[in-house]
């Protein structure tokens, strides 16, 4: 009767690290968690689209209008402002005083 139980016990044991290591190895493989899938995988087109303006701002192409831009534009400057430790690049990509913004905007009011 013991050694049914122990028999039993093991096996149970065994599951149970079997499940967890299986888990860990299929979190290990993916390398991009859930998290990094909402992220765009591509790189800046030569020349501004509608669809990577709005995907730099974050913003809807459905439902973009002015006043939505402007605070998009300045909640991104406010993040990523190089005299706060953010990226020079990302802050030229769409500072006001670069044509990419002025692009942006204008691209966006074609648009709204």
């Amino acid at each position: 009767m013991a050694s049914v139980m122990a028999i039993g016990a093991g096996a149970a044991v065994a599951a149970f690290l079997g499940r967890a290591g299986l888990v860990a190895w299929r979190r290990s493989r993916g390398g991009v968690g859930a998290m990094g899938k909402a992220f765009y995988k591509g790189g800046f087109e030569p020349k501004m689209t509608k669809k990577e303006a709005t995907l730099i701002l974050s913003l809807n192409e459905r439902a973009v209008t002015k006043d939505k831009v402007r605070k998009a534009h300045r909640t991104l400057m406010l993040l990523n402002h190089p005299d706060r430790g953010g990226s020079p690049y990302l802050a030229t990509k769409y500072s006001s005083h670069e044509p990419v913004t002025k692009d942006v905007i204008r691209i966006i009011n074609d648009w709204v």
